[in-house]
């Protein structure tokens, strides 16, 4: 039994276009994660909830922000923070304002560790990003990513 192309339209424009997004964010993920561990021994995911950390207002976040800003499960940020706690590059908190809280904030070593980081990821992008694109095609693909990532 075959199934008609308009039942199943996998050469669809949209279907083809996020295809491409989830293509190339996997293929940039992977990559850098390899030049991550290999540059400095630090797992990507540890690299996103460091630089998540380091660009919060107070270098403070609750689990749910972390999770969220990573789109992690809660349980899978409370395995990975615990992680990267082991390493001494972030602190679980109480939060002042609710005892039941938990926030999380980046350590001395985690901001050493994080700035080391950032110097292989800005060569990474230097290579696979910013050197295939002109500054023009930056600004658009910024301006195209910021209004599919608007809710």
């Amino acid at each position: 039994m075959t199934i008609s192309a308009a039942a199943c339209p996998s050469g669809d424009e949209r279907v083809t276009l996020f295809a491409l997004l989830l293509d190339t964010n996997a293929r940039l993920s992977r990559t850098l994660g390899v030049a991550l561990e290999e540059s400095c021994q630090l797992p990507l995911a540890w690299f996103e909830v460091l630089l998540q950390l380091r660009r919060s207002p107070e270098g403070i976040l609750t689990m749910s922000q972390i999770a969220d800003a990573i789109v992690h499960s809660t349980g899978g940020t409370t395995r990975l923070v615990d992680r990267i706690e082991a390493a001494d590059y972030i602190e679980r908190r109480t939060c002042p304002s609710d005892r039941r809280a938990v926030n999380v904030g980046i350590t001395a070593l985690g901001n050493a560790k994080l700035d080391e980081a950032l110097s292989a990821h800005l060569s990474f992008l230097d290579v696979h990003v910013s050197n295939r694109l002109s500054d023009q095609e930056r600004k658009q693909l910024a301006a195209l990513l910021e209004k599919l990532s608007v809710d």
